[in-house]
């Protein structure tokens, strides 16, 4: 994130505070924080300032380095991988348990890189308790005691990291397309960020739910900047017994409404499920721009290929998929069906384009001259239901943007039916270029008398 700002990466064993001083310093809720440790499994990317200085934050999940199998290992790779970029390294210990030997094992293990190391000994809450942090003296020469969840001592940490990072000389970067990736678990929502990363960004494993925090990877295509977020699997509320998971639930919930594109990933070896169908009504009523992402399409064709005597064409299987995804999300018309393979990176290149061309219809406004000339020019009584009373688009004029939302006058003295409000939406796509991109009317209607 921000290719010309220092790295600053938040290390240390789990639960002692990164997550909460990470939300600290970025001034943001965008880590978990419970007391259930193990929360952060990816590294999780912010932007801090401080004194005229900007640097980028790295939040990664607790440090195991003898753990060997599954996630811990994975966590202690996604760390190893941020701490080869970082300028600055910021161990966090728990002062109120004193050194612990994990510490000191991390504490020699960041030395070996080279880098400059600074102990964060969190939960120091006053002054009265900064004596607390002396002990970390023997793991390294540059300490500070802080209470993360309090703030006291942050202002002296944040002039420790950046005493020798350059002031106003890193520019804000230009702003990003932000797209959050979003699905039910394990449809390969953590796969796809690492397709189009161009690297291991996400933990990639084959247990439901491995992704809890939402998982960033800024990423420049041609002349246009990429915000990527992967959420973690989104699941009814009643299915989520831990707090994390409720909490992840909610945290890929705020992601989708602040995204300007999102990408649902279904399983093309299993087809379109109710799941899917509530995520994606939970996509559309966000606002949001949206692809559709059907990903495992190597598989889906191996899967129909085994069930048919005769290999059916590429693009009839295609068009089989595209309707039955179509019958299932009806209300999804507007989204267009991208058929991919992350794990391959068969088709994956055509996202690029895609993204960017929803995110500049979603901000396309017409002139208000423009819409009238086209309302005199159109047909749309035609969409009037039989027997009601023709509907005659009086004005349209554009509210706003993001998503485009139409202000309609008509000769009515109750809303529109809504068969007749797709129709004028269907009639407005056909007219200008609204790609992937949900369109709302805000209707006002004629008083009786008039």
């Amino acid at each position: 994130m921000g290719d010309q700002l220092p790295s600053v990466v938040i290390l240390g064993r789990p639960n002692v505070g990164k997550s909460t001083l990470f939300n600290r310093l970025t001034e943001s809720r965008r880590s978990i924080v419970t007391d259930e440790p193990g929360i952060t499994r990816d590294r999780i990317y912010g932007t801090a300032h401080w004194n005229g200085r900007a640097f980028e934050l790295v939040d990664t999940g607790g440090l195991l380095p003898d753990e060997k199998a599954g996630i811990p290992a994975e966590i202690y790779r996604q760390a190893r991988v941020a701490m080869e970029r970082a300028s600055v390294l910021v161990l966090v210990m728990d002062a109120r348990a004193g050194v612990q030997p994990l510490d000191a094992e991390l504490a020699q293990l960041l030395r070996r890189t080279g880098k400059p190391v600074i102990i964060a000994a969190n939960k120091v809450d006053t002054a009265a308790h900064s004596s607390l942090a002396a002990e970390f003296y023997s793991l390294g020469d540059r300490v500070v005691g802080v209470s993360a969840e309090h703030g006291y001592g942050v202002d002296d940490l944040l002039d420790e990291i950046t005493r020798d990072f350059p002031r106003g000389e890193a520019a804000e970067a230009p702003r990003a397309v932000r797209v959050a990736i979003i699905g039910r678990p394990n449809v390969g929502k953590s796969t796809l960020l690492n397709r189009l990363a161009g690297e291991e960004r996400a933990i990639v494993s084959p247990e439901p739910g491995t992704t809890r925090d939402a998982v960033d990877a800024r990423v420049e295509h041609g002349d246009t900047i990429y915000q990527f977020v992967d959420t973690a699997g989104i699941r009814r509320k009643a299915k989520t017994k831990l707090v994390a998971e409720k909490l992840s639930v909610m945290m890929a919930r705020k992601n989708l409404e602040q995204a300007d594109v999102a990408l649902l990933v279904l399983d093309g070896s299993e087809g379109v499920t109710s799941q899917d169908a509530s995520i994606a009504e939970h996509a559309a009523r966000s606002g949001c721009s949206i692809i559709l992402v059907l990903n495992k399409w190597d598989l889906a064709q191996k899967l129909a290929a085994e069930k048919m005597e005769k290999k059916p064409p590429p693009g009839q299987l295609r068009e089989q998929f595209e309707e039955l995804i179509r019958s299932k999300l009806k209300f999804m018309a507007f989204a267009p069906v991208v058929f991919l393979s992350a794990l391959s990176g068969q088709h994956t290149g055509r996202l690029f384009a895609l993204i960017r061309e929803a995110s500049e219809a979603r901000r396309r406004r017409v002139s208000t001259g423009e819409l009238n000339r086209w309302v005199k020019t159109t047909d749309l009584q035609r969409g009037s239901a039989p027997g009601a009373h023709p509907v005659r688009v009086l004005y349209l004029t554009q509210a706003s943007v993001e998503p485009p939302t139409f202000v309609l006058f008509t000769n009515q003295t109750k809303p529109l039916h809504f068969s007749y409000q797709r129709f004028l939406e269907n009639r407005l796509r056909a007219s200008f270029d609204f790609t992937a991109t949900p369109i709302r009317f805000l209707q006002r209607q004629r008083k009786r008398r008039e």
